[in-house]
This record gives structure tokens, C-alpha cells and sequence, in this order.
């Protein structure tokens, strides 16, 4: 029996690649925020929906979390209109671990 395989997040855990698992953690982020926000604003799904500049249905998916349904840059658009302060925070690999890509030929030009 193998021993029990620890993740940082549910995503790490489902997604394939770590490059699918950081799309969705930031998406499901934004999407908990831009839902908070219409809850704290107490406004309705067509209210919020126009406010976005998108349709009711669509504000639906947001508010029940259907994560695969809206891009980042789809939820990154609709945080700045619904004025939030979206923000994307990068942390760099350790040197140890950190694995340089290769440079091509037409990089030099």
C-alpha cells in the first residue's frame, strides 16, 4: 500500500497539470469574490447581471459556481466592472527546483 498523497488544494488534486490546477484556484478565487459582492450589495441576479454586462443566466452559473463554464480573463473583466481590485500574485520557483527553458534559435533575433 502507498502512502497517502498530500495537496496544497482540492485543484492540485483534480486537474491534470499544475498549469490547469492554477487557472482554476484563480478562478474559483474570483468567482467567491464577485458572489460575495453581489451578496453584500443585496442586489438580484438580473440587477447583478446588468451591473456585469452579461445576462442573468449567466450571473446564475457565477453565483452556483461552475467554474468551467468562465475564463479568467471572462472574471477578471467582470471583478473590475463590479469595482473590485483583482490582482494576480506570482511566486517564483526555488533556484533549486527552478528548470530553465531552452532558448530557441529565433529568440536571438
Amino acid at each position: 500500500m502507498t502512502a497517502a498523497q498530500r495537496f496544497t488544494s482540492v485543484w492540485d488534486a483534480i486537474e491534470n497539470t499544475p498549469q490547469e490546477a492554477a487557472s482554476m484556484k484563480a478562478r474559483a478565487a474570483l468567482m467567491m469574490g464577485l458572489s460575495e459582492v453581489i451578496r453584500q450589495q443585496g442586489i438580484t441576479q438580473a440587477e447583478a447581471a446588468a451591473l456585469l454586462g452579461v445576462t442573468q443566466p449567466r450571473v446564475s452559473d457565477l453565483m452556483r459556481g461552475k467554474v468551467s463554464l468562465f475564463s479568467l480573463d471572462t472574471l477578471m473583466d467582470m471583478a473590475a466592472t463590479a469595482g473590485m481590485a483583482p490582482t494576480i500574485q506570482v511566486t517564483l520557483p526555488k533556484a533549486a527546483s527552478a528548470k530553465r527553458a531552452p532558448r530557441r534559435a529565433t529568440e536571438h533575433a
